[in-house]
């Protein structure tokens, strides 16, 4: 192995190693911003080496792209408030997977004109299929979960008739498509009698083959080269950058001319099957569909590596990959589903939850004001606050944080519960709360506070509903989150649920702790509903 290239697959398998080290770092808030930049420094060494690797001569695109894109990423990042993040997420997935898609296009172009690699193999043209493929999903899928996210899209699944039949047959003919491209799609340009295979070096030394090629309309260069292959020729056009394959046959030679059409086309095909996989899952099941996505955009990034040859490409895709199918299980396994039940059962169609809510509530639920609520959380001596989506929602963690710091001043002892697909990615109520600057360990996760619900005064639920829906523990199986874990809210002595209306939640059904004798409801937005029990604490 020559020196140099010795020294590159030492600085990548540093860069590796940054990685490794800085996704570890990830694991705790007390390491989370020291990993963030040990991965930096990590992807900023291989860009560098692979840079300096290639010999870039002119870098006025690479300097202008990163000028672009920094300014873009900068002010979304910089912008963006953390209620947002499962869009920003969502974008950066999307973004991944649709540049995988792009590059790995561009090197089959280039490659298809005999250009950085001698020899077009099947390996080669693989890669290239398989990271256009799952590339081009992940960017539609993505934009589709940010819309749903967003509200540009309609958050409740959209259903469309024979969907599963149009999915199975989108991703045959992406398949098809890509099959097509490797075994080598060779469009036929023009057939010739007047000359043989092995007339072929001599008479364009004559120029007379050369004039076959003007008479149909193609202009070659003076500088092409004759590389012949078994039975068939390959003509390089170096200056105009085109390849064209001769073969011989009964009628003649046929000229045929190398391209990637069904490449593009299969791009193509796997974009709708993205749109088409992800428009029927619901808002909620969004942390289970981002983390899916994510591990998309690593398998592509990695699919890239190996069309580059590019090991640390290779590494830092496997990483994001196998990351992202990781916490995909993980939230699968904290709704009690399967992916394939997430992906392809449509829950959140709401199928008779009119009938079923007025059955449950009618003269069972009781409500309170804001002061009747402080009295109870003032004479309280250990109180847990359940959020969910309804806080990111009305942008609560401020006033939350207010009231947590008013409970504390008359000594209560407040925790929060955390469940692990509360909201719309993983994590997301973790995020909203660190950044109320409210201490991690304070944040408890539903294994660690489900035993001390007993010991509890008062659960004060902020926009929480299908996570502390006790219809969960039914074994029944057309209840949509039967045998999902939940936050055993309804063990404790009082329980305050702080909601806009009695209106079901993601999964289209009631829920029974909104009549249960313990609960009361406080309706309001979750943000003046926590300032005013605030204020109403503070005049007890």
């Amino acid at each position: 192995m020559p020196r140099e290239e010795a020294l590159v697959k030492l600085f990548y398998l540093a860069a590796a190693f940054l990685f490794i080290f800085g996704i570890k770092g990830l694991s705790h808030p007390r390491t989370a911003v020291k990993g963030n930049l040990l991965a930096a420094i990590g992807m900023l060494l291989a860009i560098v080496v692979t840079l300096t690797d290639n010999r870039i001569v002119d870098f006025s695109i690479i300097i202008a792209g990163f000028i672009v894109g920094g300014l873009i990423g900068a002010t979304m990042a910089y912008k963006a408030p953390m209620t947002v993040i499962p869009q920003v997420v969502a974008v950066f997935n999307g973004f991944g997977g649709g540049a995988s898609a792009l590059a790995v296009g561009a090197a089959l172009e280039e490659a298809l004109r005999g250009e950085w690699i001698e020899e077009v193999t099947i390996q080669f043209t693989c890669s290239v299929a398989g990271a256009g493929l799952i590339g081009a999903l992940s960017l539609t899928g993505s934009a589709i979960a940010f819309g749903k996210l967003q509200g540009i899209v309609k958050e409740q699944p959209i259903i469309l008739p024979g969907r599963h039949v149009i999915n199975v047959a989108l991703l045959a003919v992406a398949i098809g498509l890509s099959v097509w491209q490797v075994l080598g799609y060779h469009p036929e340009v023009f057939r010739t009698t007047s000359y043989s295979l092995g007339d072929l070096e001599q008479s364009f030394s004559s120029k007379g083959f050369k004039k076959e090629f003007d008479q149909h309309g193609i202009t070659l260069s003076n500088h092409v080269s004759i590389s012949l292959k078994g039975e068939e020729v390959t003509i390089t056009d170096e200056e105009y950058r085109e390849t064209y394959l001769i073969r011989q046959s009964s009628e003649g030679l046929s000229v045929h001319s190398r391209s990637a059409l069904p490449f593009w086309l299969m791009v193509s095909v796997a974009s709708l099957l993205g749109v088409m996989l992800v428009i029927p899952i619901g808002g909620a099941d969004m942390p289970v569909v981002i983390s899916l996505l994510n591990a998309y955009s690593g398998i592509a990034a990695a699919g890239h590596g190996w069309v580059l040859n590019n090991s640390v490409l290779i590494i830092a895709g496997s990483l994001v990959g196998a990351a992202g199918f990781i916490l995909t299980a993980l939230m699968s396994k904290a709704m009690n589903r399967s992916l394939a039940n997430v992906m392809f059962s449509s829950v959140g169609v709401q199928k008779g939850a009119e009938q079923e809510t007025e059955d449950i509530y009618t003269g069972r639920v009781k409500s309170a004001s804001p002061e009747e609520i402080a009295m109870m959380l003032d004479g309280a001596r250990r109180v847990v606050i359940a959020p969910g989506y309804g806080m990111a929602v009305a942008h609560a963690q401020y006033a939350v944080r207010e009231l947590v710091n008013d409970l504390e001043a008359k000594d209560v002892d407040v925790e929060f519960a955390i469940h692990p697909v509360a909201g719309r990615m993983p994590g997301h109520m973790n995020v909203l709360l660190a950044e109320a600057h409210i201490p991690y360990d304070k944040l408890k996760d539903m294994d660690q506070i489900n035993p001390t619900f007993e010991e509890t005064d008062v659960v004060l639920v902020i926009g929480a509903n299908d996570v502390v829906n006790p219809m969960a523990r039914d074994a029944d199986p057309s209840i949509p989150i039967a045998g999902m874990p939940i936050l055993n809210v309804d063990a404790a002595r009082s329980v305050v649920i702080i909601k806009r209306s009695l209106s079901p939640g993601f999964a289209g059904i009631a829920n029974p702790l909104f009549a249960a004798d313990k609960t009361l409801m406080l309706y309001g937005d979750a943000k003046e509903m926590a300032t005013e029990l605030t204020a109403a604490l503070n005049e007890v």
